[in-house]
């Protein structure tokens, strides 16, 4: 295979996540990446938007493939869509550990000049408050630090509506990923602007 051209045309995303960027359950075309791509283009922005998540994947995974992801895209991308640390928390990961391993990544790609949104995410109720105190300033200090746009919850609208949800009550159904892909828009639109 060669690679394709389609980033030539336009901008180039890269969703680096889990589950929730890679789509779980879904067929491709209602995944977050190709519902992000049609959006874009319908905005009048020509963008490919390149799939680098891996359901089940935590920050520490993340990290340790960001590299061979990187060199995996041929090019530099113009925008990575930082996604990763839900599955931590679900697993019970000290805070502190997700915060280390999402900095390594911010560093990396700032020391390639790399743009990134950071996708916040929100402990789950059952985690109680005092992991929630620990985990959910994660996001918001990470792209305070690197001077990155912040996206807040990227399951925003969607988490804990049952209409929205597979049955599994945490992955998007491809109407949630819909609500989640036009309220991110703006967010990603402003993190492509020079």
């Amino acid at each position: 295979m060669t690679a394709m051209p389609a980033e030539a045309a336009g901008r180039l995303i890269w969703a680096l996540g889990d589950s929730l960027t890679a789509g779980y359950g879904l067929p491709p075309a209602d995944g977050f990446t190709s519902q992000l791509q049609v959006a874009l283009q319908k905005a009048g922005v020509p963008a490919t938007v390149r799939n680098g998540g891996i359901t089940g994947d935590t920050s520490a995974q993340g990290k340790a493939r960001l590299l061979w992801g990187l060199r995996g895209l041929g090019v530099k991308p113009d925008l990575v869509i930082l996604e990763l640390g839900a599955n931590d928390m679900l697993r019970g990961m000290p805070p502190s550990q997700t915060a280390a391993n999402l900095d390594a990544i911010m560093d990396e790609l700032k020391r390639r000049q790399i743009r990134v949104l950071v996708a916040g995410m929100r402990a789950a109720p059952n985690m109680g408050p005092a992991y929630a105190r620990g985990f959910d300033p994660i996001y918001p200090r990470l792209a305070k630090r690197y001077g990155a746009r912040f996206y807040p919850f990227f399951l925003d609208g969607v988490a804990a509506d049952m209409t929205l949800l597979q049955a599994d009550g945490m992955h998007p159904n491809a109407k949630g990923v819909s609500i989640i892909v036009g309220r991110i828009l703006p967010s990603v639109r402003a993190a492509l602007k020079p």
